[in-house]
């Protein structure tokens, strides 16, 4: 499957190549006419057969009969049109930049040929717009999938890497590199696509994280079955927001200052711990001093079994395979990072610099 933009520029490579190869065609008719019904050398033959496609005015090379007039007309006619039509849909190309296009079109396949540990989006929709001012504000590499070329050309002039093709499809997510990403986000308007899209990313790629947008609750459950690692109602979660911003608007306003924007001071930030890695593995939290050398503040530890810690103690044991919820300034989780290893460091999102 190729884009709509692809299909154009392949369709003007096979025209040109076609009326290319029908000139060569053509050439290749007069010269053997001239040699073997003229009786001509093969030098003449070529000769007379390129003067004549290109319409320069020149003499006969030899004198012609009746027959062999009637076929340098025929001749004639058959170079101009060949050639009308080549430089017809070369002009075209030039002047529509089909040409600048498929130059743009190969540099984009390979930036994505280069993509790793990167996030998809799937859907250029307000969701998906702001899905990628969020990953663009936190610094992440991603690439955006939509089958509107418009949305397509918007997400590019905002400065997004963009794709135009179907995500529901596999040849589509192959395209951006689904089995070298580590998490894709799949909000489509359609909770149908939605849940193919999750299906079809996590066949390429069963480590994939995979998030989805749902309409109902129905589609929820059954995202949820289909694989979705979490599964985000706008719906409901807007109302949630709204009655928590109505009920305590002051935590609502400190969440949201460390959750989303470019111009934060404090950040939320999540390290997995491997004991491969992580020289803190099975001391406490008090033993380890963490909050002492780097300033960041612990808030929640996630067990690998899925229970979870909220405010841990000093005498809080850290174990293989937690996942560590920590709050603090871009340096100090900065200088959490290189303490705890940094464990697969290459998967997470260090805070940018002030």
């Amino acid at each position: 499957m190729y884009s709509t933009l692809e299909k154009k520029y392949k369709l003007i490579q096979k025209e040109l190549m076609i009326g290319t190869i029908a000139l060569g065609g053509v050439f290749l008719i007069g010269t053997l006419w001239y040699r073997l019904m003229e009786g001509w050398s093969w030098e003449d033959a070529a000769y007379m057969t390129v003067i004549t496609l290109a319409t320069v005015g020149y003499g006969e090379t030899h004198p012609l009969g009746s027959r062999g007039r009637l076929f340098t007309i025929a001749l004639i006619l058959l170079g101009v049109i060949n050639i009308g039509y080549i430089v017809n849909r070369f002009t075209e190309a030039v002047i529509q930049g089909y040409f600048q296009e498929g130059i743009r079109l190969r540099q984009q396949r390979r930036l994505m040929e280069s993509l790793l540990e990167h996030y998809i989006i799937c859907g250029f929709s307000r969701t998906g717009r702001q899905i990628a001012k969020e990953f663009w504000a936190e610094g992440v590499s991603f690439v955006v999938i939509d089958s509107e070329v418009e949305s397509v050309q918007k997400a590019q002039t905002e400065g997004y890497m963009a794709y135009q093709g179907d995500a529901t499809l596999d040849d589509t997510l192959l395209k951006v590199g689904i089995e070298r990403a580590i998490c894709i986000v799949a909000a489509l308007p359609s909770d149908a696509e939605n849940l193919y899209t999750v299906l079809s990313a996590k066949t390429l790629n069963p480590g994939i994280r995979a998030i989805a947008r749902a309409s109902t609750e129905e589609a929820l459950q059954k995202l949820q079955r289909g694989g979705a690692d979490a599964v985000i109602s706008p719906y409901i979660t807007g109302g949630k927001r709204m009655a928590a911003a109505a009920l305590r608007p002051q935590v609502m306003d400190f969440v949201d200052g460390i959750l989303t924007g470019a111009d934060r001071q404090l950040y939320m930030e999540e390290f997995l711990l491997d004991p491969a890695f992580c020289p803190f593995v099975g001391q406490t939290l008090q033993k380890a001093k963490l909050r002492s050398q780097t300033g960041g503040l612990i808030l929640a530890i996630r067990r690998i079994d899925g229970n979870l810690i909220g405010g841990p103690t000093g005498e809080t044991v850290l174990m293989p395979g937690d996942t560590l919820i920590c709050m603090g300034t871009a340096e100090q989780l900065r200088s959490l990072n290189q303490i705890l290893g940094p464990i697969r460091s290459q998967k997470l999102r260090k805070p940018k610099n002030s």
